[in-house]
């Protein structure tokens, strides 16, 4: 078996906790037909393996005054300088996520802030801290995020 393929219960485990990361061992192990100790073993060999990353939860940005989302496309100004943007940019608290990309820019990061104004002053932080120009588009409404993928 290849060091990237899981076994047929592993994937099981792994789209159950995809879909509800707090399913109980017990509850993982009746859907799988496992019993709970087996189930337990099961994850923590996946969570040592690094094939589970982490837990997390799912926010509602707005009730948290985060109401608008954004992807910032960024691309070096002087193209010879190090490809160290990630790293520049790596302590601002509004960036939710930076992406290597193929194509014109080099990144593409997914901000959220409470308002229009608060992106622009985002926007002028980000082009200073990482010498990058930048294209942005902002998100008016997200009819699904976060969703478990079939593997």
């Amino acid at each position: 078996m290849a060091t990237r393929e899981l076994e047929a219960v592993d994937r099981h485990i792994c789209r159950l906790l995809a879909a509800d990361g707090r399913m109980s061992f017990t509850d993982l192990g009746k859907q799988t037909g496992l019993s709970t100790s087996a189930v337990h073993q099961r994850v923590k060999r996946l969570e040592q393996r690094g094939v589970i990353r982490g837990y997390g939860i799912d926010l509602d940005f707005r009730e948290i005054g985060l109401s608008v989302t954004a992807f910032i496309s960024i691309r070096p100004i002087d193209p010879s300088q190090p490809d160290d943007s990630p790293d520049r940019v790596a302590d601002i608290p509004e960036i939710e996520a930076c992406h290597s990309v193929a194509g014109d820019e080099s990144y593409i990061l997914k901000v959220r802030v409470g308002e229009p104004s608060d992106l622009e002053d985002l926007l002028a932080r980000i082009r200073a801290k990482a010498n990058v120009s930048t294209r942005t588009t902002m998100v008016l409404s997200t009819p699904f995020e976060n969703r478990a993928v079939d593997f």
